[in-house]
């Protein structure tokens, strides 16, 4: 119980701090409709999150992260521009590893502001690494935007595009499907046997779990489609693959990505936005020359994430979860806008890890 009651009172500094920052403290319900993270997420959630349902509300889910309901309290009455602080429980299902914590606290810092999104993104990042000052921590910066313009640029079919764009944040998935677009890989025999049918509908059976026989058709022809296809170009996937490998200080890399927009000129744009970026964090005293950057850092972990991600961490102790971790979604803020969007970018902290270190320390 003293433990809990000093992870709190670490919590309402940080909250305070944030608050000193400009943000204005909010608080979320701790049950949410199950819809919204399921529109969101996908079946995957279920995996993460606990679920619970009654009579009137039908299936609610304890809440996974703040995010969420953050940006629908925004969208639905928010002002613009907007800075958020909160602080409370967050609820994540452990079904590999019983040493990771299934109910901790969070703090966070959100902003919500058009004018301009790398003063935005050096802001939440300078904040948040000033509210770990004093604690030796090693900052890992990424964006998630570089490699979404790159399979947007793409010379193959829009399906495949979308396939990819889907499961940027799933690398094992992503790698497989570029090998199979590239003709890298083969095709399943059962996949070839279906394809190779004349009329692969024509078993006589009924319709058999969610999916009807008609979309069961509408999926094979898609693949067939696909099948037919040119398989995207050798250099096309070097080039993604150079772009992945990208691990270096945030100037160099930088550099190494304004020459592979040489050849992929879909990443100039983004391109563009890490050099302002940097500029910002410069501007708001972070040492850029030695912050890291690595191109596929938060694709396992920061899924509604689609520009700026960043993490701190304890040097040496990969067995501790990040210390604080954020980054850009404004893509989130058009699902959930019902029309409406703006621009936004927060960090969360994690004070029990921060009580944890200081105990040991």
């Amino acid at each position: 119980m003293a433990q809990k009651s000093k992870i709190r009172a670490r919590a309402a500094a940080l909250a305070a701090g944030f608050e000193a920052a400009g943000a204005v403290p909010v608080e979320t319900p701790v049950l949410l409709p199950a819809e919204a993270l399921l529109d969101l997420y996908g079946e995957d959630i279920r995996g993460r999150a606990y679920v619970t349902s009654d009579a009137l509300r039908g299936e609610q889910m304890l809440r996974p992260d703040f995010t969420v309901p953050v940006v629908q309290m925004h969208m639905a009455h928010g002002a613009e521009p907007a800075r958020y602080t909160y602080a409370g429980e967050v609820f994540r299902r452990q079904e590999d590893d019983p040493a990771r914590a299934n109910e901790y606290m969070q703090v966070g810092y959100e902003v919500f502001d058009r004018e301009n999104p790398a003063a935005s993104d050096a802001e939440v990042f300078a904040v948040i690494q000033d509210a770990l000052k004093g604690v030796e921590l090693r900052a890992a910066t990424g964006d998630i935007g570089i490699l979404a313009a790159a399979v947007a640029g793409l010379e193959t079919t829009e399906h495949r595009k979308r396939a990819l764009a889907r499961h940027i944040w799933r690398p094992r998935k992503f790698k497989a499907l570029l090998e199979r677009f590239a003709g890298r890989s083969e095709v399943p025999a059962s996949r070839a046997a279906l394809l190779a049918a004349d009329v692969p509908m024509a078993h006589g059976y009924s319709d058999i779990g969610l999916r009807s026989q008609t979309e069961v058709a509408a999926r094979i022809d898609a693949l067939r489609e696909d099948a037919a296809a040119e398989p995207i170009s050798a250099l096309q996937v070097e080039l993604i693959e150079a772009l992945l490998a990208v691990r270096e200080t945030l100037p160099n890399a930088l550099e190494h990505i304004r020459d592979l927009a040489v050849d992929m000129p879909a990443i100039s744009g983004a391109a563009r936005r890490l050099r302002e970026r940097m500029e910002a964090l410069d501007a708001r005293g972070v040492d850029v020359a030695r912050l890291e950057f690595e191109a596929s850092y938060g694709r396992t972990s920061m899924e509604y994430y689609d520009g700026f991600v960043f993490g701190f961490y304890v040097p040496g102790r990969a067995d501790l979860p990040a210390v604080a971790t954020g980054g850009r979604y404004d893509a989130l803020t058009q699902v959930l806008g019902q029309g409406r969007e703006i621009p936004a970018v927060g960090g969360v902290i994690r004070p029990g890890v921060l009580v944890d270190l200081e105990d040991a320390a």
